[in-house]
């Protein structure tokens, strides 16, 4: 989604942890994961780390997971929603394939 000129998008930040961005960076990884992962980012962001059908963690609800690929057919997506900081944002730590 492209936004007018000058204007900030809406939602969070999404940054990748340095597990992610190895893996985003793997020249075997194939193309469905790579696009799984990057429309997880997008989805991420402009939900502001709420996306349908993401699970909570229990003892720590700033965690959260959700389904990779068609109904999670891929594997894992495990994020972390950082309101409190300074400049609010969400990283995504974590990616478990199948």
């Amino acid at each position: 989604m492209s936004e007018p000129y000058g204007e900030e998008p809406e939602g969070l930040p999404c940054v990748l942890s340095e597990e992610v961005t190895q893996l985003l960076m793997d020249k075997n990884l194939p193309g469905d994961v790579f696009g799984a992962i990057v429309a997880a980012t997008v989805v991420i962001n402009e939900t502001t780390g709420e996306v349908p059908g993401s699970t909570a963690s229990a003892k720590w609800p700033q965690q959260r997971r959700m389904p990779l690929g068609a109904d999670g057919s891929l594997g894992i997506a495990e994020y972390v929603i950082v309101a409190d900081a300074d400049l609010p944002h969400i990283v995504l730590t974590r990616i478990q394939l199948y």
